[in-house]
């Protein structure tokens, strides 16, 4: 359990070491001219120097200090500046800052066994320094490794998009912000038992693997192109039927069944038609 410590203030250790510096030094010249004695109290007031200063430390902003007594866990220093502590305690340095981390394009089967490609782009820090620095060898490389088998996981679990599966509420196309709430709370899970924090997890790059790629880019256009024509023959209809319930409502003509047959035919031709319908001049009649 990560245990915050308020160490006191070292700008007075490091008048103490300049002290004992600027002793050491007059000792040693007067112990040349005078008395060895003189340079063994040089030696202890450098002994002490170098003492003491391993007891200094700068802790520069958004970093820490995690700190160990002889394989003890003692604490963690979270505060900016100049600070003495106990010059036997063990020291690691640890960033706070938030960090980016651009995945690499994995190929991985989705939830229908398409291969696609797919990567993230996910921001991190250090949220607990006891867990990153204790429970996880490496934490950086813990998230890296994790990170890609949550991305791994995902896309397994869901359909790259409802072109197989009609009825999948989520797809990694279309999902959006659910499908990246998702991912993030994946890497969170995952993460948490380093001490890591995800602040933002995206997908920055989704895709069919080249090899089916083109294949499914004709899938996809014979889906746009039956859909638009379903909308095209709906709207045929619609308006054949109107024309009719018209022309009858308003006694304009009267059709009998063979009429109508041959009406609804030329109206669906031209609204259906993909080019313009070319005007022909009937001199005759449907019976001769």
């Amino acid at each position: 359990m990560e245990k915050v410590l308020k160490p006191m203030s070292g700008y007075l250790a490091l008048v103490f070491c300049l002290v004992l510096f600027a002793g050491a030094v007059y000792f040693f010249i007067s112990g040349v001219e005078q008395s060895i004695t003189y340079v063994i109290i040089a030696m202890l007031c450098f002994l002490l120097f170098c003492f003491f200063l391993k007891g200094l430390m700068i802790i520069q902003p958004n970093h820490s200090r995690v700190l160990n007594f002889f394989g003890k866990y003692v604490g963690t220093v979270k505060d900016n500046g100049l600070f003495f502590i106990n010059p036997l305690y063990s020291s690691q340095k640890m960033s706070l800052r938030s960090e980016n981390l651009q995945g690499q394009t994995l190929k991985v089967n989705d939830k229908m066994g398409n291969p696609i490609e797919i990567a993230v782009v996910m921001v991190w820090k250090v949220g607990d320094t006891y867990k990153a620095a204790f429970d996880v060898e490496r934490y950086s490389d813990f998230v890296r490794m994790q990170s890609e088998a949550a991305v791994r996981h995902l896309a397994m679990s869901f359909p790259y998009d409802n072109l197989e599966d009609d009825h999948a509420p989520i797809t990694l196309r279309e999902g959006g912000d659910k499908i990246n709430s998702i991912l993030e709370q994946e890497l969170t899970d995952r993460l948490s038992k380093a001490g890591i924090v995800i602040q933002e997890a995206r997908i920055s790059h989704l895709a069919y693997a080249s090899e089916i790629a083109g294949a499914m880019l004709q899938r996809q256009q014979a889906t746009a192109i039956v859909a638009a024509r379903t909308k095209i023959v709906e709207g045929a209809v619609g308006m054949v039927d109107l024309a009719l319930k018209k022309l009858s409502e308003e006694n304009i003509v009267e059709l009998d069944d063979e009429r109508k047959a041959a009406m609804v035919s030329n109206l669906m031709v031209v609204l259906c038609g993909e080019k313009a319908a070319q005007p022909i001049l009937n001199a005759g009649t449907l019976y001769n």
